[in-house]
């Protein structure tokens, strides 16, 4: 393991599994506590939609996911506040046509499209240089935006009545969650990819959510955990050649139905409900 640290892709991946991880451990306590997983999966597989238009016609694929996670995430706020739709139902119909989308466009971009398993399935290790700074950008971004906002946000999502009563705007602090969630599910698809996206979202956040109340210790047991998960997957994917994506994924699981028999075994012993 000590050898590989010696290449640039490698150093890389260390690079953007930090990075990553900070994105997932804020925004993801937002969308565990607040109940928002199904959209951000909504989110992840629209953004499908945006690769596949930037295959068509020539531009980087991450663009077009950017552009479409922000629109799919726009639309499925404000029809089910105004329109009256249920959220359900606008999930699923984003999640399909972006994934329909997607194949359209990849099918009828002239020649092969090397790299699309990567978008769909993630490899972290090879995430070029150019994708650090970006992923930073979006980090810098997320943070100075939950730190000016933070009050609002932490009304919204745990309370929206009361954060009403309190004359916060709740219907554009929830959109703005929602567009939070869109910049940190772009900065996943390069890692685990589409179909994962949801899961490296959701799973350190819940960790820390058995584990506590509190949404800034919910954010640090998140960030700590996404860390570890993504080093973990990599040094698995290194050691027996599989995908690091699906590695990352299958650790994250493994530690969360750990923590999940834990903590019922603790409450059960104590006779304390579970949270």
């Amino acid at each position: 393991m000590i050898d590989i640290l010696q290449f640039a892709f490698f150093q890389h991946a260390l690079v953007a599994g930090v990075l990553i991880s900070v994105a997932c451990g804020i925004i993801g306590a937002y969308v565990v506590v607040k109940k928002i997983a199904l959209i951000s999966g909504g989110i992840s597989h629209s953004a499908f939609g945006g690769i596949g238009l930037g295959y068509l016609f020539g531009f980087d694929p991450i663009l077009g996911a950017l552009v479409f996670s922000l629109a799919s995430a726009l639309a499925i706020g404000v029809a089910s506040r105004k329109g009256g739709e249920h959220e359900d139902t606008l999930i699923a119909t984003m999640w399909a046509t972006g994934m329909a989308l997607g194949i359209l466009f990849v099918s009828l971009a002239p020649g092969y499209a090397p790299d699309l398993f990567t978008y769909l399935f993630g490899n972290i290790l090879f995430i070029p240089e150019s994708d650090l700074l970006l992923m930073l950008a979006l980090d810098l971004l997320i943070i100075g935006v939950v730190y000016l906002f933070y009050n609002e946000l932490l009304a919204v999502t745990f309370d929206e009545e009361f954060a009403s009563i309190m004359n916060i705007p709740v219907q554009r602090i929830s959109l703005l969650l929602l567009c939070l969630t869109a910049l940190t599910v772009v900065m996943l698809i390069r890692a685990v990819g589409v179909i994962l996206v949801i899961a490296l979202l959701t799973l350190p956040a819940a960790i820390g959510r058995q584990h506590s109340t509190r949404l800034l210790r919910i954010m640090g047991i998140a960030i700590v955990l996404g860390i570890l998960f993504t080093f973990a997957g990599m040094w698995l994917s290194y050691l027996l050649s599989v995908p690091s994506g699906a590695s990352i994924i299958l650790i994250s699981a493994a530690c969360y139905a750990a923590s999940t028999l834990y903590v019922r075994r603790k409450h059960h012993r104590t006779g304390s409900p579970i949270r």
